[in-house]
């Protein structure tokens, strides 16, 4: 169960989750807030329930996130008897399942904590807390997680990582490849970012870098961002960063090209028709684009979060200059544009990553915890 079918991280692994359990025949159903017409991103063999979500014009974000509670809480009522498990990606989709259980229905809640949101209202900094206390089981995808879960929300944690499908990224020919290449000006680099414009991903570090590469060096490279659907509200931020790019010396259509929410056979594109992923978020759960762009044959210039050091080593298979450090990040970025053989080099380190996070994997051990909560009590 995810609140949106928005492809980002969250969506991404529900689906990536239930298309491996699916495959392995375990009986699943996706339950997500959309728009039934417009049904799922892509088609999906999964079997999957799409609810008509709230409309979310004119409401502050507290408003948003318990109407959309109240509305999966209500789709949920005529589901649960369904199943066993109510398997929740996010706080929404958690609150809403355990309101079911909690009103008798037979199931058992489990959630997955990919990050912790930085609401900032009493409100909704309640509704996560209790999101993350009142789930029969919690799950993470890192390290990193568990300790901040155990740490600062005394709940203990189980890892599950993430995946990746290979296929998905495969490129889509070249002549496509060409063709969205030649929507950024000729004879620059390609530097893609995914996930929009939000201060979680580090936005304004990346046009500050570009910034610094195009005073040292010119016009040398361009950033195409990928991206911007997003449950909260960064408007303002979004307006921030873009008004700083005269003073930083960067035009926008030119240094910083906005591509918006693409399709998975133009992700997978514009993963193949760039040349480095710049990726520098300052908060992450996981971070699914990483494993994406490395399945697509990129290299990869994230951060030196832990939640990427727990899988990835700097210089091996990615770059990972210090968070929030864009004098860094652009030096990082110009070593790539310098060192053909440091690009080949991360290139192999993210293909060997590869194996060791598929999504069977992590469906394999999402079927222990699944089997651990339904096996009968004894006696």
């Amino acid at each position: 169960m995810t609140h949106s079918t928005k492809p980002r991280g969250g969506f991404v692994h529900t689906l990536g989750i239930a298309e491996a359990l699916h495959a392995d025949g375990v009986d699943v159903h996706l339950v997500a807030l959309g728009d039934p017409a417009a049904g799922l991103p892509r088609a999906t063999p999964v079997p999957h329930t799409v609810l008509a979500g709230p409309s979310h014009a004119g409401t502050t974000l507290d408003e948003r996130v318990f109407a959309a509670i109240d509305t999966l809480e209500a789709g949920l009522a005529g589901l649960a008897g369904a199943f066993d498990v109510l398997h929740t990606q996010d706080c929404i989709a958690a609150r809403a399942a355990v309101r079911v259980r909690d009103a008798g229905a037979p199931v058992t809640v489990v959630r997955t904590v990919h990050h912790v949101d930085d609401f900032t209202t009493r409100a909704l900094v309640d509704c996560q807390r209790a999101a993350i206390a009142e789930p029969d089981r919690v799950l993470v995808v890192s390290e990193q997680w568990r300790a901040i879960l155990r740490d600062e929300y005394g709940r203990e944690a189980a890892v599950v990582p993430n995946g990746v499908d290979p296929a998905r990224f495969a490129s889509p020919g070249p002549e496509r490849v060409a063709e969205l290449r030649s929507r950024i000006p000729a004879g620059r680099a390609l530097l893609l970012g995914v996930g929009g414009i939000e201060p979680r991903k580090g936005t304004r570090h990346a046009f500050e870098a570009l910034g610094r590469l195009k005073r040292e060096r010119g016009p040398v490279a361009t950033l195409a961002i990928v991206g911007g659907h997003s449950f909260q509200d960064y408007t303002a931020y979004r307006e921030a960063a873009l008004a700083a790019l005269p003073g930083l010396g960067l035009v926008l259509g030119e240094d910083v090209v906005l591509l918006g929410t693409v399709s998975d056979a133009d992700l997978a594109g514009w993963y193949h028709a760039a040349d480095a992923l710049c990726f520098p978020s300052v908060k992450e759960g996981w971070g699914l684009v990483v494993l994406e762009a490395m399945a697509a044959g990129l290299p990869v210039v994230a951060s030196d979060l832990p939640v990427f050091t727990e899988y990835l080593a700097d210089g091996r298979d990615a770059l990972l200059p210090p968070v929030g450090d864009p004098a860094a990040l652009a030096a990082a970025l110009g070593r790539l544009l310098d060192e053909p053989a440091l690009r080949e080099r991360l290139v192999a380190g993210g293909r060997a990553v590869l194996p060791r996070y598929t999504w069977a994997a992590s469906a394999a051990r999402h079927r222990e915890v699944y089997a651990e909560l339904t096996a009968p009590v004894p006696g």
